[in-house]
């Protein structure tokens, strides 16, 4: 592509050292922010790649100055781009949505600090931990906290010279035993801030060096005999420790370990993160990444890196990842492990990355029920790679009793919902026999010929409910007869009779599709819809086939009388229990009389 002299004079001059560089537009607006190990290298890629995609391309054609800043590391440069973004918002970037509506836990910065839940993030009244993403963990974290130590909980703002002169007086906290009452100097400042110290180093996952602290003390305290008091460290000592073995979940061998995992679909990826300190998670958190040119999934993992690492700030020296990525940070090791207990803490992300996922889906889907049919036709549309978003699809079943009364149904699903008034009933008039592929002939040549001749709605995916068999017999009439352009798709069944496979293509070929998916379980609820409303067809005109069968053999009843009989009782097991009377209120007396009779020979 062509390069003005401008630009070209600036990637010339650029150094090959770590930095970030920044895209202005026409108006100086900073319309992109990257980061890069090599300058120089990176920027130029920009330029003189052909295989670049629609959406970077798009950004070159807009692209009028450079700017860039050197760093030392490449570490320095992802945090320095992670907030670059965050300062100017660059129209092509990735927008990552932050965690403010999850919880923290704040250690106050006050002569007796509390300690408590906020939402509301002020790095300069407290140390934060946290966010929580899951509300059990940090509910149970400030349990065991206030159980073990006795720190205050009131807002009063209390500082030691007040304390002094008496100006406070204890609350009911202190008299229930939950509060040591430093408002009265019932307790040192120095041995509360050992309490809130400990307390700290629990928040950090720091549980084992608290624990031989208490063990230590207990010991001590039963060698000088002070046995009351070595019971009530023990108790907290217990506490501790079952706290512990609960929230451990692999080797407590493993410590001070950063562990990310990545999902992502077509706009969006999720990045969820979790700290291990001693075998415990001390630190869960998954968010939003949404895509803007089409970034690769270690690309977006690497932002995931930058945004965490800034955000808490992490010393980590070691990372887990599910896959390599081109980053290296001083002193720290990736790790992609393939088993033992850090394979473990990789499932656990992606166990934690997906749920996060579907709990996002559920939640829109909820607040727009057509966004969910919308998206699942999408990814439809991206998974058997057709021409055009599948807003109508339309599925045929047939169902018959060793050939007699056969009949076919057919349903249509617009945007992944159900269109009851278009549903339609064929009886099957050309076929002797239990012919199943020659009645999905017919009944597939009656409707879109009437289809085409009245210019009415042709569906834009078809699916069968049957294998290669039935796909190749509508192939015929729909392109070889018809000469119509409308994809075909066939649902498979196992040898229990149950839904597994989605066949597509000319010769059918199986499409990978995960069985416990939204988009599985839709095509399969399609499926029952169709066998649904064909059999229930059948057994309509089963009925009403045995019923007129069975009045043909009665004298005196004749084709009226058997039609008015059928509509108003709509079984023969109904009129057989029917008193004479009522019978005679629909067909007079007299052949109410012929029926009663011939019933009871």
């Amino acid at each position: 592509m062509e390069i003005s002299e401008h630009i070209r004079g600036i990637i010339t001059n650029l150094p090959e050292t770590p930095g970030c560089y920044q895209y202005l537009d026409e108006k100086g607006t900073i319309i992109y922010v990257g980061k890069a190990k090599n300058l120089k290298r990176r920027v130029n890629s920009y330029f003189h790649n052909p295989r670049q995609t629609a959406k970077t391309a798009q950004l070159v054609k807009h692209i009028r100055d450079i700017k860039y800043i050197v760093v030392n590391t490449e570490e320095d440069a992802l945090l320095l781009e992670n907030n670059l973004i965050k300062q100017w918002n660059p129209r092509y970037n990735i927008l990552l949505k932050d965690g403010k509506t999850y919880p923290s836990i704040v250690v106050t910065h006050e002569p007796f600090p509390r300690i408590f839940p906020t939402r509301r993030i002020n790095k300069g009244t407290g140390t934060y931990f946290g966010p929580y993403s899951h509300q059990p963990t940090m509910t149970l974290l400030l349990e065991l906290i206030r159980k073990l130590y006795p720190l205050r909980t009131c807002n009063t703002p209390m500082l030691p010279e007040n304390i002094e002169k008496g100006k406070y007086r204890e609350c009911l906290e202190y008299h229930i035993h939950n509060c040591a009452a430093p408002c009265i100097n019932k307790v040192s400042r120095e041995e509360y801030g050992r309490w809130v110290a400990e307390a700290m180093e629990i928040l950090r996952g720091n549980t084992r060096q608290t624990e031989q602290q208490m063990m230590d003390e207990m010991k001590a305290l039963a060698a000088e005999m002070r046995f009351e008091e070595a019971e009530q460290v023990k108790r907290k000592y217990l506490l501790l420790d079952n706290y512990r073995s609960k929230s451990e979940v692999v080797s407590s061998v493993l410590h001070n370990i950063d562990v990310y995992n990545i999902e992502v679909d077509d706009r969006v990826a999720y990045v969820n993160y979790l700290h291990v300190a001693n075998g415990c998670i001390t630190q869960a958190f998954t968010f939003e990444i949404k895509k803007s040119l089409d970034e690769t999934e270690e690309e977006l993992l690497v932002l995931g890196i930058g945004e965490m690492r800034e955000r808490y700030p992490s010393h980590s020296r070691e990372i887990i990842l599910p896959f390599h990525v081109e980053l290296e940070l001083e002193g720290v090791t990736f790790t992609v492990p393939q088993k033992g207990d850090k394979r473990k803490l990789l499932g656990l992300s992606k166990l934690n990355v997906m749920q996060y996922k579907k709990d996002r889906m559920q939640q829109a889907d909820k607040l727009n029920p057509e966004q969910k049919g919308t998206r699942l036709m999408m990814e439809l549309q991206k998974t058997l790679g057709l021409p055009a978003l599948p807003r109508r699809i339309e599925c045929f079943d047939n169902s018959n009793s060793q050939g007699t009364d056969a009949v076919a149904g057919c349903v249509v699903f617009d945007m992944g919902r159900p269109n009851k008034q278009e549903y339609r009933k064929y009886i099957i008039k050309t076929v002797d026999g239990p012919d199943d592929y020659a009645s999905m002939k017919e009944v597939v040549r009656r409707r879109y010929t009437r289809i085409r001749d009245e210019k009415g709605q042709m569906p834009d995916l078809i699916i069968t409910d049957g294998g290669q068999g039935q796909m190749e017999v509508v192939r015929q009439v729909v392109e070889d007869e018809l000469h119509l352009n409308i994809p075909i798709a066939g649902l498979a069944k196992d040898k229990r009779h149950r839904t597994n496979e989605l066949l597509f293509g000319h010769p059918a070929q199986v499409v990978g599709l995960k069985t416990d998916s939204q988009l599985f379980h839709l095509l399969t609820y399609i499926q029952d819809e169709v066998h649904r409303y064909a059999i229930t067809f059948h057994r309509e005109k089963r009925s009403k086939h045995q019923l007129s069968s069975e009045l043909d053999e009665i004298k005196g009843i004749g084709v009226k009388t058997k039609e008015l009989l059928i509509k108003t009782f709509h079984s023969l097991k109904r009129i057989k229990e029917t008193p004479e009377e009522e019978l005679a209120k629909a067909i007079g007396p007299a052949k109410a009389r012929l029926l009663t009779e011939y019933f009871k020979k």
